[in-house]
């Protein structure tokens, strides 16, 4: 994995400006710490940092090609899992190749294919490209958003990146949060609406989609979409084309010339992807594989099972290490690292995230590539097999079911604020979300609006636990990959009635059947439990006695935008295990006061400045 930037400006001669695009490329040294370079022409300035993962010298960026007397340049960040198919295809065409790394197919999969080639990869990805026979810059999203790439237009100058930090690092851009970005942290935060950067200008490249920049300006377009089609298969064709196409996407994922390892929680879907790694690295004659999993000091004395969170992990952890035969480590946060890590976690994704939740897997990863530089994560199944409460819990269909308290989010807001109309902001998002979706023939309503809630998952919630874990992960300078987010399975299951998907009443009925035979009973049995998260009253005290010193000091930067009274009472009334969840099934009132810290961090390290009206 690596970080890119770009600037381009077509009027303007920017050779002479390298500085910037070296300062600009310095602050994603953590997404890749083993290289960097620039390319340099009059109107196109490229950078890149790389975290070498496969073929060291022969993947090296900014990746030029000549041909036809022309120049293509590539910069990229990402790996395709299809390489070996796209190199056959390119030989036969009669291409030749320097290295064997996925850089190179890719450029010259743009050569040969030009925009056409997206339709070609399986991976994840985000990349420019300086087509010198057309004066142009392509750029390209992979379907589902796993790699993240940001973008500015200002005047003349179209400024993109991995990371936001990389763009405010240019002189032209400048930090501010308007009633829009606003909305998105109190109204939506910790998620983002699809494309939203937060900050005045800044976008981001939607998943599955691709730009043209040239002379004649910005073409955007997106290149895949689920489509609805009837399911023809029966139940017996389902499950083994759901248990072939999970195998494989993991097989795929397992090519590394660095050390790889997986996480694993004891639940379906990282012992899924743990069992068939550990089995194709057994039948390769490899090392037994590494697997890791996270916990907190004193977790197991405050737990108590609730809707979200029925049971521990440590049990079925240690089911899976015996089953699979697996060098394991477990690895403890306190909870005064988890807290002070709460910064790190936030100039990891310059924007206040998920608490907690963010800065404990900032933590675990920085453990993991101590060990390993790839690994393989169970993100994404909940999202298309059904795996949360909100699909089958019978609720407001006409909002995000991860959202809540939304009256109580309004109240946060200084009363200098009461323009932002946060709920009503949130529902013109979520029309718009469905507005998108393919259209729904069927007259079934029951299975129209679950198609509804797979797909706002797919678009909101996923995209949000996918930011998060390329942030956390490459902030260590680590790549996480995740198989579930394999298009060719999200595109399958898209299709399967809910009453396959829910298969015998459970949710991840499906691929519970799927995996039958690959997992021990208890495990694939198991009721779905999330990422864990601290059950420690110590957090609580300690996100309490850091939020009254906030409201205490006032230069605070975020008392110029919240209820000061207000969270004053949050404050006075939050409970470790009390008050009402603020996100998703792990943020309640620790995390939403941590949420808010993050707020006051963000603003004050990004010395963001708001332009709302009031």
């Amino acid at each position: 994995m690596c970080g890119i930037i770009g600037w381009v400006n077509y009027k303007e001669n920017i050779k002479g400006k390298k500085y910037m695009i070296e300062k600009m490329t310095e602050t994603l040294k953590r997404r890749g710490p083993d290289a960097g370079g620039i390319y340099e022409k009059e109107n196109v300035l490229f950078g890149h940092r790389r975290l070498v993962v496969v073929d060291p010298e022969g993947g090296k960026q900014p990746m030029i090609k000549r041909i036809g007397g022309h120049e293509y340049t590539l910069i990229y960040n990402g790996e395709l899992y299809n390489t070996e198919d796209l190199r056959k295809i390119l030989l036969d065409k009669g291409y030749s190749f320097e290295g064997y790394s996925d850089t190179e197919v890719l450029l010259v999969s743009y050569i040969e294919f030009k925009e056409a080639c997206v339709h070609y990869l399986n991976g994840i990805y985000a990349f420019a490209i300086f087509d010198g026979y057309n004066n142009q810059i392509f750029m390209a999203r992979d379907r589902l958003g796993v790699k993240p790439l940001f973008y500015t237009l200002k005047q003349n100058n179209f400024i993109f990146a991995s990371e936001i930090k990389a763009i405010l690092a240019h002189d032209m851009i400048e930090p501010i949060v308007g009633e829009t970005g606003l909305c998105e942290i109190f109204g939506l935060g910790p998620s983002r609406s699809p494309g939203c950067g937060i900050f005045e200008n800044i976008n981001e490249v939607l998943p599955g989609e691709y730009m043209i920049y040239n002379k004649s300006g910005l073409y955007k377009k997106i290149y895949w979409e689920v489509e609805n089609k009837e399911h023809t298969d029966d139940l017996d064709t389902t499950v083994s084309k759901v248990r072939d196409l999970v195998v494989d996407a993991i097989e795929r994922q397992l090519i590394s010339d660095m050390p790889i390892c997986t996480f694993l929680s004891g639940g379906l879907d990282s012992s899924a992807i743990s069992t068939v790694a550990s089995n194709y690295i057994k039948e390769k004659g490899l090392e037994k594989l590494k697997t890791f999993s996270i916990d907190y000091a004193d977790n197991s004395k405050f737990f108590k099972p609730n809707l979200y969170q029925p049971n521990s992990d440590s049990d079925y952890i240690d089911i899976m290490v015996n089953d699979i035969g697996s060098e394991h480590s477990k690895i403890i946060i306190s909870q005064d690292e988890l807290f002070e890590a709460l910064k790190e976690a936030v100039l990891a994704g310059d924007l206040p995230g998920m608490a907690d939740i963010d800065s404990s897997l900032l933590l675990f990863c920085k453990e993991i590539r101590k060990e390993a530089v790839v690994s393989l994560s169970g993100e994404c199944a909940d999202e298309i097999f059904g795996g949360y409460p909100w699909f089958t819990n019978e609720g407001n269909s006409e909002i995000f079911p991860w959202l809540k308290s939304l009256e109580e989010r309004e109240r946060m807001l200084s009363p200098n604020l009461k323009n932002l109309k946060l709920t009503e902001y949130v529902r013109v998002r979520y029309e718009e979300t469905i507005g998108r979706m393919p259209k729904i023939t069927k007259k079934d309503g029951k299975e129209a609006e679950k198609k509804k809630l797979f797909y706002i998952n797919r678009l909101w919630f996923m995209q949000t636990l996918l930011n998060r874990k390329d942030r956390m992960s490459m902030y260590n300078s680590l790549e996480v990959r995740v198989p579930f987010a394999d298009h060719r399975i999200v595109e399958y299951l898209w299709n399967i009635p809910w009453e396959m998907k829910y298969l015998h009443g459970q949710e991840k009925g499906l691929l519970r059947e799927a995996m039958k035979g690959l997992l021990p009973e208890v495990v694939r049995m198991r009721k779905k439990s999330p990422y864990p998260k601290t059950h420690n009253p110590l957090y609580t005290n300690i996100v309490k006695v850091w939020m009254k010193q906030i409201l205490d000091d006032v230069n605070s930067p975020i008392l110029e935008i919240v209820n000061k009274e207000k969270i004053r009472n949050m404050v006075d009334n939050v409970s470790m295990n009390g008050g009402k969840t603020f996100f998703g099934q792990l943020m309640t009132g620790p995390q939403t006061l941590a949420y808010l810290i993050q707020v006051n961090m963000w603003m004050k390290e990004y010395g963001v400045r708001v332009e709302a009206c009031e």
